[in-house]
């Protein structure tokens, strides 16, 4: 928990303009359990890392830094 305080939390809305979606998207995407938030008031905060993970779940093509050799 003492880890993610160092982190910068961020809003739906700063999620939603640097994916260019709308709010209501990346709202849905923590109402259905899909990305990771903690809800803070009525506001829903996300750490980049589980947005990170969030985005990486569904990637069509693994990153090339997690490709095997053949």
């Amino acid at each position: 928990m003492v880890e993610m305080l160092s982190r910068p939390l961020l809003t739906t809305q700063e999620i939603a303009t640097l994916l260019k979606v709308r709010e209501p998207t990346v709202r849905g995407w923590i109402h259905d359990g899909g990305l990771r938030a903690i809800k803070l008031s009525r506001e829903f905060r996300v750490v980049a890392k589980d947005l990170e993970a969030f985005l990486n779940a569904r990637a069509t093509q693994p990153s090339p830094t997690d490709r095997r050799p053949r």
